[in-house]
């Protein structure tokens, strides 16, 4: 995981639509940037409605959210069709973005060792600036805790 107080990784990728978008393009806003392992497994379901269902309040607090996996860009436009997600979905196939923010690690299931994304999420200040960073977030619970943080 990123420190706290260190500038946060410049990227562009596209999002659900194939556009392309970067950091950059948020300046001058607040960025919840959260990272999760799939698009339509039950855990990032929970978590990506619950962004949707609680988005305009963090617009209200002048922020933006968007979600990151590696997942293709048409399996985020299906993720964001099937449960009509407002925020952007981006695609980082290559994981290039997912190992600048250190959210690739060693996972154990069924005694199995695999890489893979640990859900994890950073709040990312208007100068682009990481203030806050949770890692091993609760899906169900983390866009409420981020709401709070704001």
């Amino acid at each position: 995981m990123l420190n706290i107080g260190t500038k946060a990784p410049a990227f562009t990728l596209p999002d659900q639509n194939g556009e392309m978008r970067s950091l950059a393009d948020y300046q001058g806003k607040k960025v919840i940037l959260y990272f999760y392992p799939k698009d339509m497994t039950a855990g990032c379901t929970k978590q990506a409605c619950a962004f949707g269902e609680l988005y305009p309040q963090f617009l209200e607090k002048g922020a933006v959210v968007l979600g990151v996996s590696k997942d293709t860009v048409a399996s985020h436009k299906k993720f964001e069709a099937k449960y009509g997600l407002p925020f952007t979905l981006l695609s980082d196939p290559e994981k290039n973005v997912i190992q600048a923010y250190d959210v690739l690690k060693e996972k154990k299931n069924y005694g199995k060792v695999t890489l893979g994304v640990v859900r994890t999420t950073y709040l990312i200040d208007e100068n682009g600036i990481i203030v806050k960073a949770f890692d091993k977030v609760k899906a169900a619970d983390n866009p409420a805790q981020m709401l709070g943080e704001l």
